[in-house]
């Protein structure tokens, strides 16, 4: 169910700016070829203001540069895009899953359940398994043996938190997540290969966000860490003893390979492959499908691969690549 609010209300809540009528109500959000009487939108980025100017909302959230272009009521915010995240969380609450567990759901006598989790349907909680108050495990999921799962934790529907994860509070892990799979340890042995124990485990920290299939290996030895406010999209794959630094932000397709250190406040972009044991540094932008093969040490923006272009300049190009090595000899 919706909530609305009075624009005057958001602004004073959220500490904005207000250029219209403060009785203004919204009770929904739409993007500004779409709104309608009743919606909120917002302008983030300049290229969308041709749509603002003829946008149907009754106020759209913008930055101070954009306000006297706003043709309805205005709520003004230095980040935009920042201020919607907010006022949206307010509009669509979430109801607080029930309490209790289903009648199909498997939950070994040693597991420690706080009395407010809410267990769903064929979900298995195995033995001396750790599970704080308010988290949801979803339909299906399994928390396997010695694992742990922090206060307002939850696990959407098929996750699988393996023996002895560590899981903060607070985190989200969506539909497939795998956290804590054996990482890919093999010895050479005369052409045939011989598995290493992977006896690590996975540490969480709080207010992670892992999407729908993204897996996370255990460590070899030491543990995988994925520290803080880390935000992980859809598909990632994260190798054993890997470590991510605090609010670092990880968009789909990524695979970072064993032993890599990633700093904090990261952002690295959809399709990046990340060799192992290198060492990226805090403040670091990796543009999406980049090569990472060796350590970044300073803050910046760093980019590799060539953009797509029309086939036939492609092939020139590949062409002129290929003579440039026939005129050094």
């Amino acid at each position: 169910m919706h909530g609305e609010f009075s624009l005057g209300e958001l602004a004073v809540r959220f500490g904005l700016g207000l250029n219209g009528d403060a009785d203004l109500r919204v009770s929904r959000v739409a993007t500004l070829s779409h709104a309608a009487s009743g919606s909120l939108s917002f302008l983030a980025n300049p290229r969308y203001r041709k749509q603002m100017a003829v946008t149907r909302a009754t106020a759209v959230l913008v930055g101070p540069e954009h306000a006297a272009d706003c043709p309805v009521a205005a709520l003004i915010d230095p980040n935009p895009y920042l201020a919607y995240a907010r006022i949206a969380d307010l509009l669509y609450p979430r109801d607080p899953p029930a309490a209790g567990i289903h009648p199909s759901a498997v939950v070994s006598g040693s597991a420690r359940l706080a009395a407010s989790v809410s267990i769903g349907p064929l979900a298995v909680i195995e033995d001396d398994v750790d599970i704080g108050e308010r988290v949801f495990v979803g339909p299906g999921c399994v928390v396997q043996r010695g694992a742990q799962v922090g206060a307002d934790s939850h696990l959407m529907s098929r996750v699988n938190v393996c023996a002895g994860v560590r899981i903060g509070r607070r985190c989200i892990l969506h539909a497939g997540a795998v956290v804590g799979a054996d990482g890919f340890g093999f010895a050479p042995d005369a052409g045939s290969w011989v598995k290493v124990p992977q006896v690590g485990s996975v540490q969480i920290g709080d207010d992670v966000e892992i999407g729908a299939n993204t897996t996370i290996d255990r460590g070899a030895i030491d543990d995988t860490v994925i520290e803080q406010g880390v935000k992980l999209d859809n598909q990632i794959q994260v190798g054993h003893n890997v470590t991510i630094g605090a609010h670092t932000a990880i968009a789909g397709c990524v695979g970072i390979s064993g032993s890599t250190t990633i700093g904090r406040r990261c952002m690295i972009g959809g399709g990046v492959g990340i060799a192992g044991h290198l060492t990226i540094a805090d403040d670091v932008v990796v543009t999406g499908c980049s090569l990472v093969s060796a350590s970044i040490r300073q803050a910046g923006s760093y980019s590799s691969g060539m953009p797509a272009v029309e086939t036939r300049l492609w092939r020139r190009m590949v062409a002129h690549l290929r003579r440039l090595d026939s005129k050094e000899r």
